[in-house]
């Protein structure tokens, strides 16, 4: 799942290649990726691309103002969810793509025929934009959490957050309510960096703690963007991947320690971990397999 630093170099990559092109259209495959209807997708035509940014997980590409149709600049925001992704082509078909051919599930095409596509792998269609004039008018963008490489993030705003919250520091990273950007990958990779039990519930931990944590949260997270900088969209997924320390390594060895990564189910997907580094040794309790051993 593109996170918070592979979202930031999506934007920075759209920032070189989108901004001053001018759209020619902008067409659906896969009926389900659009969840607005007001203004419609026509609407996008022969606007210039005026910058990128982003909210979390979520892309933005704003429109300059338009001549005709909405006064205002126009957002076309993107989610990849999951399984999403964004792959830029330097030559797109001038007929509109197919409905329900492939992965491909969105196309913006611009005047000189570059341009980019929105695919997504799998049966469960999570991909989704949106066209509006605010993004506090989508949902997921209006609920979020804090940004954790924003000013408004400080130890003291995430010692707010964790304060009485009796859930698990895991699922308190993943909530994008509650901290904007971070999914399992980087939740992870946070955590092994902390030394810190994922399954450590988050009222439990001290200042010194919570101080050491929101350090870690931004260092990772600085880091993984840093990478990431100046790549372009087709090379992301790759640096995510080699970047990881324990996050989709179970079995292998711990960079840190040499101790065995190990896997648990947790909520509806998996974590990793290392029982040297985090648990005091002490592998966790998969209650998902627990419960289906029953």
């Amino acid at each position: 799942m593109p996170e918070l630093p592979e979202v930031e170099a999506l934007a920075a990559d759209l920032r070189e290649r989108a901004v001053g092109r001018a759209i020619d259209r902008a067409d659906i495959a896969e009926i389900s990726v659009l969840k607005t209807y007001d203004p419609p997708l026509t609407a996008l035509r022969g606007r210039i691309i005026a910058g990128t940014s982003r909210y979390g997980k979520f892309l933005d590409l704003v429109t300059e103002p338009g001549a005709a149709g909405p006064g205002g600049s126009l957002h076309l925001i993107v989610h990849l969810a999951r399984a999403g992704w964004l792959r830029w082509r330097d030559s797109l078909p001038g007929q509109p793509p197919r409905p329900g051919k492939g992965p491909l599930a969105f196309r913006l095409r611009f005047t000189d025929g570059a341009g980019f596509d929105l695919t997504e792998a799998g049966t469960r269609k999570r991909l989704a934009v949106y066209l509006v004039a605010d993004p506090a008018a989508v949902p997921g963008i209006a609920s979020l959490g804090p940004d954790p490489l924003g000013p408004a993030f400080t130890p003291e705003t995430l010692g707010g957050i964790l304060a009485g919250r009796r859930t698990q520091i895991k699922g308190v990273l993943r909530d994008q309510s509650v901290i904007a950007g971070i999914g399992n990958a980087y939740s992870d990779e946070v955590l092994h960096a902390a030394r810190m039990s994922p399954f450590r519930l988050a009222a439990s931990l001290a200042p010194d703690e919570v101080a050491e944590l929101h350090a870690v949260i931004v260092r990772t997270l600085r880091e993984a963007v840093g990478r990431s900088a100046g790549l372009a969209a087709s090379d992301l997924k790759a640096e995510k991947k080699a970047g990881l320390r324990v996050h989709g390594r179970a079995g292998q060895p711990c960079p840190v320690c040499g101790d065995t990564i190990r896997e648990v189910s947790f909520a509806d997907s998996a974590l990793q971990y290392c029982p040297a580094c985090q648990t005091g040794g002490k592998p966790l309790a998969d209650r998902r397999m627990s419960r289906l051993l029953k």
